[in-house]
């Protein structure tokens, strides 16, 4: 006789944003009706976010925009995923999904630290799924194995263009936010 087998129980979004609110100690995405925990960041993971928050936000400080951390949770209600990226950037009035102030709706930016567990969503189902969003206009992988950071830049009629960076001395320029990263201050405390 075989085991029957197991139904997965869907929740709505408004009983995962609940059950999210109410979580103090770990964070979890939604997508299609399922929650998923997220698992904790490398060190380097850290320098590497807390370095390009600083140097974003510095560039930012007299202008109408804000680069926030990963604590920060962005909707994209037309695919309805829930997720918490590295760094968002948003310019002009955040929109938010209700007030609670907590689920943000328009990043002009978002950063993404891939990790061997997230390298591939990242690239793949996450891109796919933010690209929908109608403010983004930037999109960075930065890798924290070694040099390298992937650069999406949306064009004209939804078109997005890409360009890598390997060398330290490159800067990027990220012109959604009038702003620019140079490798090497990206990655000054990281030893490969």
């Amino acid at each position: 006789m075989s085991a029957l087998p197991k139904t997965k129980h869907y929740i709505t979004p408004e009983e995962y944003l609940a059950f999210e609110r109410e979580c103090i100690d770990q964070k979890h995405e939604y997508f299609d009706g399922e929650i998923f925990a997220m698992s904790g960041a490398s060190f380097r993971h850290t320098l590497i976010a807390a370095s390009l928050g600083r140097m974003i936000n510095n560039q930012l400080f007299e202008r109408n925009c804000s680069a926030v951390s990963s604590d920060l949770r962005v909707n994209i209600p037309e695919t309805g995923l829930y997720t918490y990226p590295d760094i968002v950037v948003v310019c002009g009035e955040p929109e938010f999904e209700d007030q609670e102030f907590d689920t943000l709706l328009n990043p002009i930016l978002i950063i993404e630290i891939l990790s061997k567990g997230t390298e591939n969503d990242d690239r793949g189902k996450k891109f796919k799924n933010y690209r929908r969003i109608k403010s983004l206009q930037e999109y960075l992988l930065v890798s924290q194995e070694e040099i390298h950071i992937e650069h999406y830049q949306r064009q004209d009629n939804n078109v997005w263009t890409f360009k890598e960076y390997t060398l330290p001395e490159e800067k990027i320029i990220l012109t959604s936010v009038n702003a620019q990263l140079t490798l090497a201050n990206i990655y000054a405390k990281i030893t490969f």
